[in-house]
């Protein structure tokens, strides 16, 4: 049977690629045809960040769309089928299920739109207080009201209150679930917004880190799951043959935002948030340098780095856009590396 659930991931994986790969044209039409570019602007405040990306002004933003739109659309497809024709093979492939799929799917649409609409307060120039689109204290704001529902999802729903420490076990954490639940999914969505900022990282990196919990989510038999990352992956290697550089497109906060969130939500359905300090390292460390140059500006004056995040700050040095991306999949890939060892090993005891 396990087999079965194998080809199942493998089939719907590659379905995914194909889908996205065939509706891309259509996609980069819409986006070029009505002018949605990514607008660089030098407005003094990020001299460094302005010079190295002008020339990326104008490609088009909002290319996230290809991955949840995928995700969405086979997810509804594939649950609809056993409706239509109640034939054995279509229920199988179903995997939009209560218990495991539902949540993630549900917070990957919420959050994309929202990030959807900051991306057209962007290309529109109207975002909050002077355009730009929101705000970095609006976005985590949202990503704090989006946090708050799913962690009260899973404590009053699905009466959540453990949390899994590798090697020690599982602990009992009452209401306190709920804030740890926020924190998480608030880092990590913050994480991967701020790694989106160079041709092929942050699709590189977070393929990587859906594959980490493909393979934790198919250990634990959460089959379902472990075919949701399945599908997010194949999705995001089609977004990946068009940003790999020169861009096509670009993920935009439609697709950070959702799939730092879904990341989030997948990590703590596994019980295993805490190896995305492992599986995310490039998001950790990103995000890392962003919050030590804010602190170091406010309290020293002065910067940390040339630039942040710190992907920009190894552009300024004068490293190839495609050197920094390539060698942060290879830290990503040894980081997802380390945490499959230590959730086999934590199976062991």
């Amino acid at each position: 049977m396990m087999e079965f659930y194998l080809i199942k991931i493998l089939l719907l994986s590659t379905l995914a690629f194909v889908f996205a790969m065939f509706i891309t044209p259509a996609l980069s039409h819409f986006l070029y045809k009505y002018k949605l570019g990514k607008k660089i602007r030098n407005n003094g405040l990020t001299p460094i960040f302005s010079k190295l990306h002008a020339h990326k002004t104008g490609t088009p933003t909002m290319g996230g769309i290809l991955i949840w739109g995928t995700v969405l659309v086979l997810s509804l497809i594939f649950s609809l089928l056993p409706k239509i024709w109640p034939l054995e093979i279509f229920k199988e492939l179903n995997f939009l299920s209560r218990a495991e799929t539902l949540l993630p799917l549900g917070a990957l649409v919420i959050s994309a739109l929202i990030g959807l609409f900051d991306d057209w307060l962007d290309v529109r120039e109207k975002g909050v207080l002077g355009g730009g689109g929101l705000k970095l204290r609006h976005r985590l704001i949202i990503y704090t009201l989006i946090a708050i529902a799913g962690a009260l999802w899973f404590y009053f729903k699905l009466d959540w209150t453990v949390f899994h420490v590798p090697f020690l076990g599982n602990f009992e954490i009452g209401a306190w679930y709920i804030p740890i639940f926020i924190f998480i999914i608030v880092a990590t969505s913050f994480s991967v917004n701020e790694t989106d900022g160079l041709d092929g990282l942050a699709g590189g990196t977070l393929l990587l880190s859906f594959a980490a919990y493909a393979v934790i989510a198919f250990s634990l038999g959460r089959y379902d799951l472990a075919t949701f990352c399945g599908v997010i992956m194949g999705a995001l290697l089609a977004f990946l043959w068009f940003n790999i550089p020169p861009a096509r497109f670009y993920m935009g906060d439609t697709g950070a935002m959702s799939l730092g969130v879904t990341l989030g939500i997948i990590a703590l359905l596994t019980n295993n948030a805490l190896l995305l300090l492992f599986v995310g390292v490039i998001f950790l460390i990103e995000s890392a340098s962003v919050i030590i140059q804010v602190l170091s500006k406010r309290w020293r004056g002065k910067k940390v780095f040339l630039s942040a995040p710190i992907h920009h700050h190894f552009q300024a040095m004068g490293w190839p856009e495609s050197k920094i991306v390539m060698r942060f999949w290879v830290l990503s890939g040894l980081g997802v590396v380390l945490a499959l060892i230590i959730f086999l090993l934590d199976k062991q005891f």
